[in-house]
């Protein structure tokens, strides 16, 4: 396993007291890093805190999809410290169905959390990035953002927009220090599969050239370089991570 050095840098990972964001900020943590995990499970968060004990680990209680909950936690952080690093990772899939039966509120939850939720911790923490010229976003999209999966249209929509907020954003900073990438997984060994029906996720898997579904510290490698200061070029870019389904 490569060392990366966050040593100094503080980071923001949202949707990080399970799954990929978890495995992220444990990794942060023993690079160096002092690192805020953000999520809506109160009970979920303070119980990983609590494991982990570390001291460079704190938490915040965060609903990503609300701008004004988001703005009132950057604000509180950076009266202390400057935010190095973002991880855009918090996100739900849904149920699945086709788009026509598909329920209008939880269509618009969905895109509010893949979509919105990403919107909001950029336009928050971007202006303190700018204010010391340094930063690293990445935002955790999807393959489905790409491809477009059939019964998931709200998820994929929202990773699609993500998508292009990355590619849009990154061009804005491109003349700082300051890169914005994407990450598009395929299929992982995470909760996020219990949302799902057995069949799609059969049908997830199919499509997947390597045989087996992505493992959780494969896509943390990735994420981790694409934090550090060795990236000094890549920027609004989409990286795929996917084992061969993506063709472009």
């Amino acid at each position: 396993m490569n060392k990366f050095d966050f040593k100094n840098r503080t980071a923001v990972v949202t949707g990080g007291a399970q799954g990929f964001g978890l495995d992220v900020a444990k990794r942060f943590l023993e690079s160096g890093a002092k690192v805020f995990i953000w999520d809506i499970d109160e009970k979920l968060i303070k119980s990983v805190v609590d494991e982990i004990k570390n001291p460079n680990l704190d938490y915040n209680i965060v609903d990503v999809a609300n701008y004004k909950d988001v703005e009132k936690n950057v604000s509180q952080i950076t009266s202390k410290t400057n935010i190095d690093i973002l991880i855009n990772n918090a996100g739900i899939t849904g149920p699945t169905g086709p788009l026509w039966e598909y329920d209008v509120e939880t269509w618009n939850k969905i895109v509010q959390i893949n979509l919105m939720g990403t919107f909001n911790c950029c336009r928050a923490i971007v202006p303190n990035m700018i204010k010391h010229n340094y930063g690293r976003i990445v935002n955790v999209a999807s393959v489905a953002g790409k491809d477009g999966n059939a019964n998931a249209s709200a998820y994929s929509s929202g990773k699609a927009g993500a998508i292009g907020l990355t590619k849009a954003l990154g061009k804005e900073l491109a003349d700082k220090d300051i890169a914005v990438n994407a990450v598009t997984p395929a299929g992982a060994k995470t909760r996020i599969l219990d949302q799902m029906s057995k069949e799609h996720v059969k049908r997830m898997l199919s499509k997947v050239p390597r045989g087996r579904f992505l493992e959780i510290h494969e896509f943390t490698s990735l994420i981790c370089w694409l934090s550090s200061e060795e990236n000094t070029f890549s920027t609004a870019a989409v990286f795929d991570i996917s084992g061969g389904r993506s063709t472009y």
